[in-house]
């Protein structure tokens, strides 16, 4: 009997032991968990007022609660902003804009991130003579502010006979994206296994092969952090395209200021903002289709020293 006793309470002594679980509610969480809430309501409610207000008709936003939603659900504006709003003389809408803006802005990514990537991967697996001061220039570009070479582009492209067109535009954005993807790239193509790159050196393959058979199918998530950065830099960029692009040239975010800030008319809220809406878009399309991958590039050396 005391032996079955002893066995039962060393039983309950020595029973599954770890750290207490906490609480739902623990201060911790709630604090956690209360600011996530506070940032994504900061972020949702402007949203929100902007896709209810784009659903709406004219006399309903003049009642003036913008927060309410729409009573009576019409896509009018969506579709005048689209083909029917004035950007200046032009009474087209945006889609003149969207085709400009996706006419820049697939050449601009496919070539700034080819080249980009091309740079990176031979800094960190090539060495040559002054590659260090090569890359230090080159990365010394991106903190040079735009306004200080305005002017000097303006004459380089005026020279090359592109001021004024798309092209002159592509070249901009390329120029101007090249030292954060370089170094986006350089940073990646550093933190991959040496061994990779000196067994196929070994097998005999070259820079190409290397690059093509190895590198780049490894490299997917960079790919894509460099695809985000770009996309969402030259498709919302107004500077250059307001500057080196002439009005029938002109990009989706140049036609929706012309829209929101035309003085002519009564100010069409439900227009302006399925206009702000539609010029989004398509950035949003590109972080919400590769978010993922976006964080997968990020923690594997996109920003890794």
């Amino acid at each position: 009997m005391a032996n079955n006793m002893n066995e039962t309470t060393a039983g309950v002594v020595t029973g599954p032991s770890g750290p207490k679980p906490r609480p739902i509610l623990s201060p911790r969480n709630i604090m956690i968990y209360g600011t996530i809430l506070v940032v994504c309501f900061y972020y949702a409610l402007p949203l929100y007022v902007m896709i209810v207000t784009s659903l709406k008709g004219m006399p309903e936003i003049r009642l003036g609660n913008i927060f309410s939603p729409p009573v009576e659900i019409t896509f009018q504006p969506w579709v005048k902003a689209w083909a029917e709003a004035c950007t200046g003389l032009d009474c087209t809408g945006l889609s003149k804009g969207f085709w400009n803006s996706v006419k820049i802005l697939i050449p601009s990514a496919t070539l700034s991130i080819l080249i980009a990537s091309i740079n990176g991967y031979a800094l960190a697996n090539w060495k040559f003579k002054g590659s260090e001061v090569f890359f230090t220039i080159l990365i010394f570009g991106a903190f040079v502010p735009y306004q200080v070479v305005i002017y000097p582009i303006v004459i380089i492209l005026r020279e090359l006979g592109l001021f004024g067109k798309l092209p002159g535009l592509v070249l901009v954005h390329v120029i101007f994206g090249m030292p954060i993807l370089t170094l986006l790239f350089r940073n990646y193509f550093t933190s991959l296994p040496e061994e990779l790159f000196k067994a196929a050196r070994v097998d005999g393959a070259g820079f190409w092969g290397i690059y093509f058979r190895i590198m780049v199918p490894m490299s997917l998530p960079i790919f894509v952090v460099a695809l985000i950065l770009q996309v969402t830099g030259i498709w919302n960029d107004f500077l250059f395209g307001v500057i080196y692009t002439k009005p029938e040239n002109y990009p989706m975010t140049v036609q929706l200021n012309n829209i929101v800030n035309s003085v002519q008319g009564v100010k069409e809220y439900n227009v302006n903002m399925a206009a702000t809406m539609l010029t989004g878009i398509v950035p949003l399309i590109i972080y919400f289709a590769s978010g993922k991958l976006f964080v997968r590039g990020i923690a594997a050396g996109a920003v890794k020293g």
